[in-house]
Formats: C-alpha cells, structure tokens, sequence
C-alpha cells in the first residue's frame, strides 16, 4: 500500500547554516589518522546536526543510546553485534569499523559506554561521540574527554548573526527585531527556535511588515507556549514551594523589582535564586533568569491573576523616557556598547506601540554599532506611530543607504527633506534634548572627565526602581545614567523626536555614495565630517573630529597602517563594528608588509559579517576575497541569473552542493539571499577563482 501525503505538511530539515568553523574541527578529527571528538552542549544546540553534516558521505557505521535500553548490556549496538557477546568480542568484531557515530552518549548502557572507552583505548576505529551537557553521563563515557582520550568540542550557542542567517535559509524574511526576540528567548537552542518559529506562523502571529511590499515578516504579542517550551521550563512551572509561584509570577510582570518583603517573598526568593531560576544583581533587584521564563509565566497565569498583575503601557512612560536619556547620553559619550533596554523591547514584543521618539534613538543606537537591519525596523516601528516622524525617516534612509538599498534610500529623499522638528522648551532639559544640537561624534564631556570604560555600568548597571503605588509591578528601570550621574526628571515627548544636527547632509551624502557617486557624497558633507573619512577623504575631517575617531581621520591621512588597526581597535572596543571594520579595510590598503595586510583583512571581514548587510565604500572589495575559489565561482554564477540547477549543470555539481556554497557565501557576504549578489560581483575580486 502506498500512503501519499501532501508535500507542504512534511517537516524537512532547514539547511545546514554556519557552524563552518566547528564543521572543519569536527571533519579533520575524524579524517587521517585522527582518533576521532568528542561533541558536548545542552539539548537543542545542534550537536547532531553539525555531526551529520560533518560525516556525509563517508562510510559511517551509527549507534545511538536511548532512555528505556539502558538496562539492556549493548543495546545501542545491537545491530552490530550478535545477540550474546563479551566486551572483549565486541572490540574484535568492531576493530574493522572505519568510523563510528556513537550520539546521544549520554544514554547507552553501561556494556555500551564501556564498549566505546574500549575502542578509544586499543581499537583503531575513529569516534564520533555526542553527549548532552547537564545530564548524569556514564563514567566511561567522560572519561573520553577527562582522561584525554579524544579531543572535546564544547558547542557554544549559534552567534546572532548565524541565527538569522539560519532563520532566512529556514524561514524567510523575518525582520531583524523579531530574529532579535527569538534568538533572545532560545538562548542557542535550535529546537526550539524552529518549533517557535512554527507555531507563531500556524497561529498567524507573523504578519507583513508596513508597505504593501514589504516582504520581511513581523512577530509581535505572546510567546506560544509549546511542547519544547513546557519541556524547558518546567522546572520553573513545577515550583511548588512556599510562595515561589507567586514570587515568580510578580517577577513575571513587573521584572526587574527591589527585594523588599512587601514586594517579594524574600524566603522564597533565595530558594530560587540557588536554583539558578531568579538573578539578583549588585543593588538588590531581582529578575527572571531567562528571557523564555517571563513569557510562559504569564501565559499560565490565566486571566483574573494577569490582570492583576500586569502593567500597562503607559505605566512605563517613566521608564522609557529614562531609558531614551540613557542610550542617547551612551551615544554622545561616544561608546556605543550594548545597553540593557527591556521598557523598549517589552513595548514592542507587545505590540503596544513604541514612541517614535524612542524609536528613532533606539534605530540610531543600532545604526552606530553596525546592526543596520535593526535600525531599519526600529525607525519602521517609529513610523508605524507617526508617520511623518523626521527622525525616524531619516535613521531609515540612512540605514537603507549604509545597506546598500538605493531603492529605498531615494525613495525617501522626498520625505527627508523638510525642516527639523524643534524640540519643545523646557527648563531642564533631558540627556536626549542635551545632545541633540551637537552632530554625535563631538565629545559631550572633556576627556579629562570622561569616566574610564571600567567605570561604566554596562550591561548590570541597572539600580532598583521605585516600586509602584499599585504594588510595585512597574517596570522603571535606574535613574541614573551610564556614567553614573543623575539624570533629570524626563520632560513631556513632543509630538514627533526632534533631527540629530547634519542628519539630513548625511542622509544625502549616503544617499549618493549608496549610487556609487563618491564626488557628489564628498560635496555633501558639511556638519558630519567623519563621513568623509569613512569616505576615504581624510584631509576634509581633520581637525574637525576627537579622540578615536580623529585618530582614524589623521592615520589615513598618513597612510599609516599600524595606527589604523589600532583606530580599528578602539573602535571596537566601544561598540562601533562597522566603523571599526572599515578602519581595518583601510588599514588593507595602507599596509606594506603583506602579512599584516591579511590579518587586518580577515578582522574587517569578520567585523562586516556582524554588521548585517552593510554596503560602504570601505567595505567595497573586501568580503568577497575570503570566500573560497568554488564560492566565488558559485556565487559569481547565481548574480548572473543562474539558478541552483543551472549552476550545478554547469560545474558538474549536486544541487544541494550549490545550495550549501551558497548559505555559506550569504553568511561571510552579510547577504540574506541572492538579490544582493550583483553590485558585489562587479567588483574585481568577484571574478571565479
């Protein structure tokens, strides 16, 4: 009998995406006269994965252990073995096996896992062992990797970057802050990344984004509560100690909150905090472990309780205004490393709406440290709330043209145009009003009384908030800034965020250099002058700018390719990747010794493939020369217009061959898929190889 079943029903695997550093790693231990690796990480890292990938194609015998075998001696490698043997006969009948997969380690019997030490130790047989982090192993099993027997691979989570180049092979146009809140709540667990990514399309929460053709697609509201969801949080769902579930429910919708023993149980807040399911930080507030965990709770809470406990949008006006002065003042203090922001986000996975205001900081943010995709969307949520926000169209042009986007880039010249809303008076002004009438790159403070990096209170500094008059579930984060000063009390939101000073010249100076006119983009810097440095015009910045980014202008101006890489550096450092990846593309060019010159090109391109798609002059030539021979080739086929079959007819290749180059190409170019191929082919190291 033949059962047929729709194709569009069926669950295919998503391509194999990044990881192509681990895959090597994983496909030299196993070839030659290697004994083989072991590959460790917690459940839904993509261990089996990376090991099927890596073996494809060869001569592979595979076991694997299970749950209800374990009592069973050899279980997992009964079908090699007959049906009453001794360990000593098993190595014998094994020595002839090439290569041995051995996955889910972790859970063989104890005949098994010693079968597998055996083979370690006197067989020649090459191994392939997997096992789960955070699970009772057996003894033989560990001691592969403690008794020095095979080389181990601790798999670390999926970079951000990899992620969404995963989601766009498996998933299509997602916009970069829904691939920023999924990457958030799995934490590296592929798993359930895939299963959420299913069910918040089969429930119809992913929608269109603005603009009839828009093609990225947008998640907002409430986290479905899976069968992967509930297997990994059910520790914190089976909590049935002494208030740990109501302590946990009020972290749930008001997190982060001060330990104060009318807020919280503070008994039953140490027991969770030793278990690893509370955080409390360094000033007495306490939240969620895990970004997975406050959805779920809420989602269980029911609906009596949820509106109890919740807080409402425009309970966090505080909050978000404070939030505003903290990433604008992280901005004029020229160091842009990442900054804890939950009011924001919280606003947005909700679908409450967020101010334009805050969204053209937030874009603006985004767009200094090189995530261009994320500050196009944040400007688009800008916009969704006032559409004729200055700010925000012009964070949107800009990002769109640093993107390469010509067509959207001069599809808002027409709106970009008009004269910048002024900010309303007030007597004290906040951080934001304080630096919006200087261009970004002017020091706010003399460096002399400039805290050091050290003294910034990245990513914890965070003190407790006020708790609320209706019982302390308003989330307002500190009220005190990066540098540790006092902010003044927000003042009332205009109606529309007033224009960064010399925004609109950048806009039009990207806008020409987007179009290739680099003499037309000079013409138009007037209040941005670090533009012409990335523009490679020094002489037109210097004297002009301070600190790192007058170190870049003066090093190119000199031609001095040390001093770049060490303008690169600092850059870094505080959080411009995409100025900094320039510094190293034009350190390339500045070099002499041709070693040197490597080694800047390869920290540029690895900078680049972070900055999500960016397209700048600087960058103009540079990625395509890491790709292999056979990926230039590939790519430099498919933005002529060939197609994956075409392409493999041609070079005598299989399909998923290509296929596979390809994903791999999208992710060193920063590409999500083969429309942006063409303008970089043009270039001249875009030929085959």
């Amino acid at each position: 009998m033949t059962f047929e079943r729709d194709a569009k029903t069926l669950e295919l695997p998503w391509p194999f995406t990044g990881r192509e550093d681990e895959l090597e790693l994983v496909r030299r231990s196993v070839a030659g006269g290697r004994n083989g690796i072991v590959v460790t990480g917690p459940a839904g890292r993509g261990k089996t994965r990376l090991v099927t990938e890596a073996v494809r194609g060869t001569d592979c015998a595979r076991v694997s252990g299970t749950p209800g075998t374990r009592g069973l001696p050899f279980a997992a490698f009964a079908h090699l073995l007959p049906e009453t043997v001794t360990l000593h006969r098993a190595v014998q009948l094994l020595s002839g096996v090439r290569l041995l997969l051995v996955d889910d380690a972790q859970l063989l019997d104890d005949a098994s896992a010693a079968l597998v030490h055996q083979l370690a130790v006197h067989g020649p047989t090459r191994l392939l062992v997997v096992a789960t982090e955070g699970v009772p192993t057996p003894g033989a099993i560990s001691r592969l990797w403690s008794g020095e027997l095979l080389p181990r691979l601790a798999l670390e989570p999926l970079p951000r970057e990899e992620t969404a180049q995963l989601l766009a092979a498996g998933a299509g146009g997602l916009e970069a802050l829904t691939v920023n809140r999924l990457y958030r709540l799995c934490g590296g667990d592929l798993r359930l990344l895939r299963e959420l990514v299913d069910a918040v399309r089969e429930q119809g929460l992913l929608v269109r984004g603005p603009g009839p053709d828009s093609a990225e697609w947008r998640w907002r509201g409430p986290v479905p509560v899976t069968a992967t969801v509930r297997e990994r949080t059910a520790r914190l769902l089976d909590r049935t100690g002494p208030g740990e579930r109501e302590t946990l429910e009020r972290l749930a919708f008001g997190e982060p909150l001060r330990m104060h023993a009318d807020t919280l149980d503070l008994s039953a807040l140490e027991s969770l905090e030793a278990d690893g399911l509370v955080h409390v930080d360094d000033h007495g507030t306490a939240g969620l472990a895990h970004p997975l965990h406050g959805p779920v709770l809420r989602a269980a809470a029911g609906r009596l309780r949820s509106r109890r406990l919740a807080r409402t949008p425009a309970a966090c006006t505080a909050a978000l205004e404070t939030e505003t002065a903290t990433l604008t003042r992280a901005i004029a203090e020229k160091d842009v490393r990442a900054l804890p922001a939950p009011v924001g986000e919280w606003l947005l996975d909700e679908g409450a709406g967020v101010p334009p205001r805050h969204a053209a900081v937030r874009a603006r943010f985004a767009r200094l440290r090189g995530e261009l995709r994320e500050a196009a969307a944040w400007a688009r949520e800008g916009l969704r709330v006032a559409a004729d926000d200055t700010a925000c169209r012009l964070e949107l042009t800009l990002a769109a043209a640093q993107s390469g986007d010509t067509e959207l880039a001069e599809a808002r010249a027409g709106t970009d145009e008009g004269e910048p809303t002024a900010p309303e008076a007030a007597a004290e002004p906040d951080a934001a009003e304080l630096v919006e009438g200087a261009a970004w790159w002017l020091p706010a403070l003399p460096d002399t009384d400039r805290p050091a990096a050290s003294a910034v209170g990245r990513g914890g500094d965070q003190v407790a908030p006020p708790e609320s008059e209706s019982g302390g579930n308003r989330l307002v984060p500190s009220r005190t800034g990066i540098s540790g000063d006092r902010l003044p009390a927000p003042s009332a939101e205009p109606a529309t965020s007033p224009r960064p000073s010399g925004a609109a010249n950048s806009a039009a100076t990207w806008r020409a250099a987007a179009r290739g006119d680099l003499d037309a983009a000079l013409d138009t810097v007037v209040e941005e002058p670090y533009d012409a440095v990335r523009l490679g015009a020094p002489d037109r910045a210097v004297g002009r700018l301070t600190g790192v980014f007058a170190a870049h202008a003066e090093a190119l101006a000199r031609g001095d390719g040390p001093a770049l890489d060490r303008a690169a550096q600092a850059l870094e450092q505080r959080g411009f990747l995409l100025f900094a990846a320039e510094a190293y593309a034009h350190a390339v060019r500045a070099h002499r010794d041709p070693s040197a010159a490597r080694t800047s090109r390869t920290r540029a391109v690895a900078l680049a493939r972070r900055c999500q798609g960016a397209r700048t002059p600087a960058l103009s030539g540079l990625v395509l020369g890491e790709l292999t021979a056979r990926q230039r080739q590939i790519v430099t086929l498919a933005a002529a217009g060939l197609s994956n079959r075409q392409i493999a007819e041609k070079l005598t290749l299989s399909i998923r061959t290509v296929g596979n180059h390809l994903y791999s190409a999208y992710a060193r170019l920063g590409a999500s898929d083969r429309d942006a191929l063409p303008c970089l082919v043009e270039l001249p190291e875009a030929q085959p190889a």
